[in-house]
């Protein structure tokens, strides 16, 4: 029995149609059996699934209820569970079992949630495709030969797919959002420091955030306030009060929009996309919002400003993954030096070797203050228009990616194609604020579009009403 929405598996709990134990083994039943297709899953937790499901009926038969109570999810391979393998896609972490459980990912299963496996994920969520995995490519569940977006493709693909009910993802650059659109479904990245990043296996320490997947706008909005809050494991978690996240202030229908004719013009943009966005913004108008057109004069830069910035984290935090403590060592190593060498050379994939030597050679002496520093210095520019744009509207509003879904195996002999998927996406993370992809139709070739919020950092209450409204 499949929910779109919590509130309906909620009625069907409390009225004894279906119990948790039920929904975590039909959850258990079409990953088994359809994953061999999509490879959306790196391992499934049939033992530990049925375990919790039976506590939470228990629980709730003594009239304990709570948020997330039955709700069947999937985690990304690059988020720890105590127990549990988590590999983040990559040879390096084989064996590797957690003795330790990320926030995020406590307060889902306090909350009541059901954890049915791990997802797939681009390696060490390095990817806008979801094909750098050491597990192999994940399919999009609307279409096999396409890729359902990355890093987070696996989760994206689960949710979409309809094995589970909602998903963790994390997003750097739009690892949430861009799979979320290349998927049909909703998909959430909160603002820096909402979310508890402890557990999570770091790519660039200052962009990372967890974020759900879900099937409904509320849902996103459930499940943000479920795994946000202070967390004194990350210092650069916010210490602010968690709003309920679906009760705005603002009432959605007064609401303001700001879109960037930049954005517009990119010949990147798909003409099919370009006109189901400006056709979504005639709406608005026709209803009574003030939609309005800025400028931004920074878009060709957010993709260098993004690259070099996360490459230089990257090259910091991977260089923990040395063969010595944990995960894949190389054999027959006579020196420390070569073991080193050895094992990050055969246990890190080839894209995650190029950002690695990408940012080492911007923190290099000599180059630092020419590359990073000039980034660091461009950031804080973004940062500053990104947030005087949003003092004239309540939302930013574009295309979450410039076209669909695209096809597994496409021609990347330059990596930077692939690294320009994340245009749209990226201008949020650089300035710390949050954002979400939610449907926007579906394109003459069969695939969904998604269409792209972002608002005023810790304004994660007004993003999601303004994206049930936009759902209704």
């Amino acid at each position: 029995m499949t929910f779109d929405r919590i509130e309906d598996l909620h009625r069907a709990l409390d009225s004894g149609q279906v119990t948790c134990v039920a929904l975590a083994e039909e959850s258990l039943r079409r990953a088994a059996t359809e994953n061999p297709s999509l490879n959306a899953l790196a391992e499934i937790f049939d033992d530990s699934a049925r375990a919790q499901a039976a506590a939470v009926d228990s629980r709730r038969a003594q009239g304990d209820h709570r948020a997330l109570d039955g709700v069947t999810m999937v985690i990304k391979d690059n988020m720890v569970y105590t127990g549990h393998s988590s590999g983040a896609g990559s040879k390096i972490l084989t064996g590797f079992v957690s003795p330790y459980t990320a926030t995020a990912v406590q307060r889902l299963l306090d909350a009541g949630a059901v954890l049915i496996g791990r997802s797939s994920c681009d390696e060490f969520a390095m990817g806008s495709s979801n094909e750098t995995s050491v597990y192999g490519p994940v399919r999009n569940p609307l279409d096999p030969t396409r890729t359902p977006g990355g890093s987070s493709g696996g989760s994206a693909a689960a949710v979409a797919a309809g094995w589970v009910h909602a998903a963790l993802g994390s997003d750097t650059g739009g690892s949430i959002r861009q799979p979320a659109a290349f998927c049909g479904i909703y998909g959430a990245k909160p603002t820096y420091g909402r979310v508890s990043r402890y557990g999570l296996i770091a790519y660039a320490s200052s962009f990372d955030q967890i974020g759900p997947f879900t099937r409904s706008a509320r849902d996103l909005a459930r499940i943000t306030e479920v795994i946000s809050g202070a967390d004194a494991h990350d210092s650069t978690c916010s210490d602010r009060p968690v709003p309920p996240m679906m009760q705005s202030e603002r009432d959605p229908k007064t609401l303001s929009f700001g879109y960037y004719q930049e954005v517009l013009d990119n010949p990147a943009l798909d003409s099919e996309l370009r006109a189901a966005f400006m056709a979504r913004m005639d709406a608005l108008k026709a209803a009574g919002h003030r939609v309005e057109a800025l400028r931004f004069d920074y878009l060709d830069a957010l993709v260098p400003i993004y690259y070099i910035l996360t490459t230089a984290e990257a090259s910091a935090n991977l260089a923990r993954f040395d063969g010595v403590r944990y995960g894949f060592r190389t054999e027959g190593a006579k020196t420390l030096d070569e073991l080193y060498k050895r094992t990050r050379s055969e246990g890190f994939g080839t894209e995650v070797q190029r950002r690695i030597l990408l940012g080492t050679f911007v923190l290099r002496s000599g180059y630092f203050d020419a590359y990073y520093g000039q980034a660091q210095k461009a950031r804080r520019a973004v940062q500053d228009a990104t947030n005087a744009d949003l003092s004239k509207v309540d939302l930013l509003i574009s295309p979450t990616t410039p076209h669909t879904a695209f096809e597994l195996g496409r021609e990347t002999s330059d990596p930077t194609v692939m690294y320009l998927e994340d245009i749209f996406t990226v201008q949020a993370p650089i300035a710390g604020l949050p954002a979400l992809s939610l449907p926007m139709g579906t394109h003459t070739n069969g695939l969904p579009m998604g269409l792209h919020l972002t608002a005023k950092a810790f304004d994660e209450p007004t993003l999601f009403a303004a994206s049930a409204y936009l759902s209704e």
